[in-house]
């Protein structure tokens, strides 16, 4: 269990550091810039301890998957980004193949 809460730190570091990349305006702006070099560094770190027991592409699987989806919700929370039905759509089928990867696959189990 202590993985997936190391992975969960990961991915929550990543998407934080990936919605401030827009606020760094190109890393001119210092704080927003440090969030981003601090989260990676964050995510990067607890990804790595996640890899210990979880497989590397069960592992990416989960961190892109969840990633991807928590960037949306941010991209519109933050900055107003909006997706049409096709963008929902797509991101319904991002997260059922996480989820089919985790409760389906036998690669998920370590």
């Amino acid at each position: 269990m202590p993985s997936y809460v190391y992975l969960g730190i990961a991915i929550v570091s990543e998407v934080i550091a990936t919605s401030a990349l827009k606020a760094s305006n190109g890393f001119t702006q210092f704080v927003p810039s440090l969030v981003v070099l601090v989260g990676y560094a964050i995510a990067f770190y607890f990804l790595s301890l996640t890899l210990r027991t979880i497989p590397v592409g069960v592992a990416y699987a989960i961190w892109s998957g969840i990633g991807i989806v928590l960037v949306a919700i941010a991209g519109w929370a933050l900055y107003g980004q909006k997706l049409d039905a096709w963008g929902l759509i797509g991101l319904g089928f991002i997260i059922t193949g996480v989820l089919i990867v985790n409760l389906l696959s036998r690669s998920a189990s370590h």
